[in-house]
This record gives C-alpha cells, structure tokens and sequence, in this order.
C-alpha cells in the first residue's frame, strides 16, 4: 500500500475550500457529506498545528537601552 503524501498547506487550504464548495452544492447523499466534513476537520485541524508551529518560530528584533539587538518570541512583542 502507498503512503499518502504529506500535501502543502496551501494544497491542505485548496481542499477544505473543495470540500466546502462540495458540500455547499447540497447534491451529495447524506453519508458522503458526513465523510466529507470529517476530512475536512482532519485537514483543519492539521492545518491549525502547522499554523502553531509556525508562530512558535516567528520572532522579531528588540533593541534594548544598550543599542543591544535580542530576539524575543512574535506574542512578547507588544
């Protein structure tokens, strides 16, 4: 059996917006529309980590009173 490849984020985002559209359309059966939804939540959700994961990376410069550059994590930055 051939493992699935892990698609982009922007190809996961192209097909949550599919399966709305899919969905939208109301010309599936019931049961189809179930399977579906729940690929969908499953796209959503690993979206939602890769999304946390990038914010976790994202930082910014502060210089402090010393002229000194430091990293600070994005969230601090306010």
């Amino acid at each position: 059996m051939a493992a699935k490849k892990k698609l982009s984020f922007e190809e996961q985002l192209a097909a949550v917006e599919s399966i709305i559209g899919q969905m939208e359309d109301g010309a599936m059966p019931l049961e189809a529309t179930l399977k579906r939804y729940e690929e969908g939540m499953q796209l959503l959700s690993a979206m939602e980590k890769e999304l946390a994961s990038a914010q976790q990376r994202l930082t910014v410069l502060r210089r402090d009173a010393d002229g000194r550059e430091t990293e600070v994590p994005l969230e601090e930055d306010v």
